[in-house]
Order: C-alpha cells, then sequence, then structure tokens
C-alpha cells in the first residue's frame, strides 16, 4: 500500500502512532504500522494536577503546540499543574475517562455520545468557530476525479477516522443504511486513518478515492497549509451536528469542573487566550446543552437497531 504520512505528518506520527486497517470485502483485515512510537501509559499520580485529554484533532502539526498552549493557560489560571494526555483512538481515551484516569478533554461528537450513554460523560462547553456552534462532514475525492456524487463511490476505496467518529464514520454507516447497505457491501476496500488530516492525505495521494472527514480539520487545513486539501475537492456535505466537546468525566470534583469551565467561558476575553484561540479559528468556548448532540444521538440508535434487526 502507498504510504500515507509524509512530509508535516511526520511529527504527528511521531505523536500519535498512527495506524491504519484496509477492510477488502472477503479478505482479511491488514495492518500496517507506520510508527513505533507509543504515549507514554503512566499516568499522573499527582492529586492536584488536573488531567486533560485530547482526541480531537483539529490540525496535525499543531496539536502538541496548541493545545498545550490551551492546558498552560488553564493551568496558569487555576494555579495548578495541567498535563496532556493522548491516545492514538477516542476509544481509548473514553477508557481512561470512564476509569477515572484523566479528568477531563476534548473530544468528538460520536465518543461523547457512546461516553454518555455508556457511563455518564458530561459536556461542559464547545468552541463557536466562525460564529457557528455546528459543524459538518465532508465527502471529499481527488480533485481531478470524475466522481461527483457519493452514490460513485460504490465500488471504490474509502477512508474513515475511528470508529466511533461522527463526521469520519457514522454519517456514512447511516447514508449506506438508509440505502440497505454497508461499508462492505458497498466499498471495494476501506481503511481507517486514525484521523480527518491523514483522511485527506489519504484521497490527495491516491491511496484511495475517497473519505469522510470534519469539515472544520479540512476548511482549517485548506487555511493554514493547503498541500493536500489542494488535491481534494468536496463532493457532499452533511450536517449540521452538534461541535465536538469538551467534556468531564462523572462524579468530577464539582467546584474544579466550575472552575475549568469558566475559564473557558471566558477564554476569549484576555488577550493571551484570544491568540491561542484564534490559532485553531475558534471564537471562544460556548456552553451547550446535550439535547445539541440529539440529531447525532438518533443516527446512532438508528443504525444499531437497524443491525440488531438484521442479526434476529
Amino acid at each position: 500500500m502507498k504510504r500515507v504520512l509524509s512530509g508535516v505528518m511526520i511529527a504527528a506520527v511521531a505523536v500519535m502512532g498512527v495506524v491504519l486497517f484496509m477492510h477488502s470485502t472477503g479478505e482479511k483485515a491488514k495492518k500496517v504500522d507506520f510508527s513505533k512510537v507509543e504515549v507514554g501509559e503512566t499516568l499522573p499520580q499527582d492529586k492536584e494536577t488536573i488531567r486533560i485529554a485530547v482526541s480531537a484533532m483539529i490540525s496535525p502539526k499543531e496539536t502538541i503546540s496548541v493545545y498545550k498552549k490551551i492546558l498552560d493557560y488553564i493551568g496558569r489560571k487555576l494555579g495548578k499543574p495541567v498535563e496532556l494526555i493522548q491516545r492514538k483512538t477516542y476509544t481509548e481515551v473514553n477508557d481512561l475517562i470512564e476509569k477515572g484516569e484523566i479528568d477531563t478533554a476534548f473530544v468528538c461528537t460520536g465518543p461523547y455520545i457512546q461516553g454518555r450513554k455508556k457511563f455518564g460523560l458530561e459536556v461542559l462547553v464547545a468552541p463557536e468557530v466562525r460564529g457557528e456552534s455546528v459543524y459538518y462532514a465532508y465527502i471529499i475525492v481527488r480533485k481531478n476525479s470524475s466522481l461527483q456524487d457519493f452514490t460513485e463511490l460504490k465500488g471504490k476505496s474509502f477512508a474513515f477516522t475511528d470508529p466511533l467518529s461522527n463526521t469520519g464514520c457514522f454519517v456514512i454507516k447511516y447514508a449506506l443504511a438508509k440505502m440497505g447497505q454497508t461499508p462492505e457491501s458497498f466499498f471495494k476496500n476501506y481503511i481507517f486513518t486514525n484521523g480527518h488530516d491523514n483522511s485527506i492525505q489519504a484521497v490527495a495521494e491516491g491511496v484511495v478515492d475517497g473519505a469522510a472527514v470534519d469539515h472544520l480539520v479540512w476548511e482549517y487545513l485548506h487555511a493554514t497549509n493547503p498541500q493536500f486539501t489542494a488535491q481534494t475537492k468536496i463532493i457532499k456535505k452533511i450536517g449540521p451536528f452538534g461541535m465536538p466537546p469538551f467534556v468531564c468525566r462523572p462524579g468530577y470534583n464539582p467546584l474544579m469542573k466550575e472552575k475549568i469551565k469558566q475559564v473557558l467561558l471566558d477564554m476569549h476575553k484576555d488577550q493571551e487566550g484570544k491568540d491561542i484561540l484564534s490559532k485553531l479559528f475558534i471564537d471562544r468556548f460556548i456552553t451547550v446543552d446535550d439535547s445539541s448532540y440529539d440529531s447525532v444521538r438518533q443516527m446512532q440508535d438508528w443504525i444499531e437497531n437497524n443491525e440488531a434487526t438484521k442479526d434476529k
């Protein structure tokens, strides 16, 4: 298989250890590991340390530098040390939250809904980006591709991001289920890239014919480093959906929870915070209600019920 990660992605690969899985109808899934670097398993034991995970990557190159700045900002405002925790998949982050090994996290919409249902994950705030508190899925293909519609991807290769990703997986599974199809029956083969940025590059370099990606990631990269987005085109926009939230584990210290929440809500009000947010194209953080995610929840429930009915 053609190499998926190169150039500006090398730094991200060293941190994230990107793993892709190729699925072909009737074939055993193939695992291709592009990095032997593992994220440290030892979590901070200091009770004063606020442990925050990041699973929603907006930029492949600046994940560490930008998110670390947000976390450092929170730490300075609260006068406490803050530790950035990363894992390869959304499931791993949810597992750490459920076990109480991390306190709060920047997660995607899909993992939030799964965590809410399974163990009571709580939403605190969500970003407002360019005046919107919603986001979309982009279905992309190579710029020079003759494909103009999602249905034309039948029999083609495709890239998903993560099994729990809303825009990078669930929206496609839902669309296919409504068509009486599954990823296995519709696509020639598909891969999980563990990152929207990786999916964009996979399409740009011809590794796959199409992909479903978070529109925030595509737009961010197109504005800051269009090396790969410029080689793709958007053939469908799906949404809107509730914005990926900042969450906390159930039972987390109520006082600390409210303090962190207020720091994020006020972040855009001082120059330092505003500068940090601007690098992610975030206007500010806003309060959101769990009901903001009902449309995604209903879509996931429909998929589960549809699959359960087929299994009977």
